[in-house]
């Protein structure tokens, strides 16, 4: 296996100069030959400017071809470290100095807040100036000389090729540092999965900042001597004009952006057999098994989901081809690193026990960059602790159960959000959903679901929570669910489930409505005296408010005593709000009535 980004290009600059590299839509194609003679150009040029091996050179550039060949330029002859265009300027200036970077590179005439950032600390800028009659993504750098302090020339196996940080949605960012080793690894191993070859192309939408996007869609196909077409990024409307234009043989994307793919293609689908693909490539998030169905219906070909993240340099697991078995819900067998079920103990669990997901191989890095502390946590007996849960079935193929910081804890029971999220993909009505707990004064958490509905298709929270009670127990079943237009991602299309309740509050909150009969009035006073709150509307959500069974028991049991009428304990789980429990209570107190001789029922 080729070991560094520098000898992967040199490889097939001299086994098919011509051949096509990268693409672009209004572009030429800049082949493998022009790709190396640019890599040989940048090496001297960085050098020159001061930059030299391992050093840290941020790219803050859209997506596009100079996104692409920067990445594998860079990388050749130092440490690239891709930001994401769209930060502002505190979080360009936290990043810049996290890294400890040696130089910025930056589209020239760009009025990034990132120049502000790296002017602030001294860092120096070079500007990167597209040629644009050459191909896609040739170009140049302009800045000012400085000295060279490290080591010139090609980086080694061991030198780091790609820097990235952790999302941080829960604690600070940490460091990753890849080496030329880890990267080419993984490249080489989603190649293999995937059996690419010259022959393929692939049409990228993934955001180039982010390590779908750099290993799977670019480095791969490199790997492969194939060739990649650099959109500006995910545009559903023209991915169908791309897919006529470049007759891509696969794509590959994040769930949401499948979606939103699905959402336009009804419109497209005589081009679609016309322009068939090899295959289609879902990752860095759980695919729900009804998308890739319906992927696989509309474009008529296998959907690959696979399991990756940064610290293993993107890939660790993956559904084959055909006609291997693909298994909807299953990442499948580890497809490069070896990969493990653990205990909290850090003893390894056989096929079917449930705990966290393990690797270690050629892909994944050595440790967090500058802690201790966090790489102590992560790595046990030379395995890394990856923070999902999961198990192996019989058949080798692995299974996530969730993130393990995302597991909800509703009073000591423990809820799955994947789990509930595919029980509402299977309505009808629903096209995304997404569980998340919400805080709760006794319960600890409670479990909420947002959901967007279907063009054209409409329904409510009390049949969608009637839905999921035949599927689920009863404790699994949101208290809440909210309907959204869309639900918020992260900036790689990502759903991002931790924080979700700060981000959806609003929507949680029910506009206050008074009691409108006496039933309503009464239940209004008992759900009082058991919380110990006041100003409770008749909208307001029995656990959203701090009720639990507990406290449920003892409502069910007022009532008894009150109206004389029996509930079960599960009513007010499926039946959450004064104005549902109102219509049980009512129906029940005629029910006794109707059984009721004529003088009893007189004597009411």
């Amino acid at each position: 296996m080729i070991a560094t980004v520098y000898s992967l290009i040199e490889h097939h600059s001299q086994k098919a100069s011509d051949s096509p590299a990268i693409g672009a839509p209004g572009r030429d194609w800049l082949t493998y030959g022009q790709l190396f003679e640019q890599m040989q150009r940048m090496v001297r040029q960085l050098n020159a400017l001061g930059v030299g091996c391992n050093d840290r050179v941020a790219i803050v550039l859209p997506n596009g071809p100079e996104m692409a060949s920067a990445f594998l330029t860079v990388a050749a002859a130092a440490a690239s470290a891709p930001l994401n265009p769209a930060y502002n300027l505190q979080e360009f200036d936290f990043y810049l100095s996290d890294l400890n970077a040696r130089a910025l590179v930056v589209l020239k005439g760009s009025d990034s807040p990132a120049r502000q950032a790296a002017q602030g600390r001294g860092i120096p800028i070079i500007e990167l100036v597209p040629l644009l009659q050459g191909g896609a993504g040739s170009f140049d750098l302009e800045g000012l000389p400085a000295q060279l302090i490290g080591q010139g020339g090609v980086a080694g196996v061991e030198d780091i090729a790609l820097v990235l940080h952790t999302s941080g949605t829960t604690s600070r960012p940490k460091i990753v540092p890849l080496s030329q080793g880890n990267i080419c690894a993984s490249a080489s191993n989603i190649s293999q999965t995937l059996s690419l070859t010259s022959s393929d192309r692939c049409l990228n939408i993934m955001p180039l900042f982010h390590i779908h996007g750099l290993m799977a869609a670019t480095l791969a196909t490199i790997t492969a001597g194939g060739s990649i077409v650099c959109t500006p990024g995910i545009d559903a409307s023209r991915f169908f004009d791309w897919l006529e234009l470049f007759q891509p043989t696969w794509y590959t994307a994040v769930p949401t952006m499948h979606q939103a793919i699905l959402k336009e293609s009804h419109r497209h689908l005589e081009l679609i057999s016309r322009q068939p693909v090899r295959l289609i490539r879902s990752s860095s998030a759980s695919l729900p098994p009804q998308v890739m169905a319906e992927l696989e219906s509309t474009f008529q070909a296998p959907v690959i989901e696979a399991y990756g993240m940064t610290e293993a340099a993107h890939q660790m697991a993956s559904n084959p081809l055909p006609p291997r078995r693909r298994k909807p819900g299953s990442v499948g067998p580890a497809a490069g690193p070896e990969v493990a079920i653990m205990d909290e103990a850090g003893a390894l669990l056989a096929s079917g026990e449930k705990g966290e997901i393990v690797i270690r191989g050629a892909n994944v890095m050595h440790g967090y960059e500058n802690n201790p502390s966090a790489n102590q946590a992560a790595f046990t007996q030379g395995w890394f602790r990856t923070g999902d849960q999961g198990l192996f079935d019989e058949d080798g193929y692995l299974f996530i159960t969730g993130r393990l910081k995302e597991i909800i804890n509703r009073g000591g029971e423990k809820v799955t959000p994947r789990e509930v999220d595919e029980v509402f993909m299977d309505h009808p009505a629903v096209s995304q959903a997404v569980t998340f707990a919400v805080p709760h004064t006794t319960l600890g958490e409670d479990v909420a679901t947002a959901v967007v509905l279907k063009e054209g298709v409409s329904t409510n929270e009390k049949e969608l929570r009637k839905f999921a009670f035949s599927r689920l127990a009863d404790y699994k079943v949101p208290s809440q669910v909210i309907f959204l237009d869309q639900i918020p991602k992260g900036p790689t299309g990502k759903l991002q489930r931790i924080g979700l309740h700060e981000r959806l509050s609003v929507y949680l909150k029910s506009e206050y409505e008074l009691p409108q009969d006496e039933i309503q009035t009464l239940l209004v006073k008992l759900w009082s005296e058991v919380l110990g709150i006041d100003h409770i509307g008749i909208n307001d959500n029995f656990f959203a408010i701090g009720g639990d069974s507990l406290k449920a028991m003892q409502v069910i049991a007022r009532l008894r005593d009150a109206l004389k009428i029996e509930l079960p304990l599960g009513t007010i789980f499926r039946e959450p709000t004064v104005a549902e429990l109102a219509l049980i209570v009512e129906s029940n107190l005629l029910d006794e009535i109707e059984s009721m001789s004529d003088e009893q029922a007189q004597s009411l």
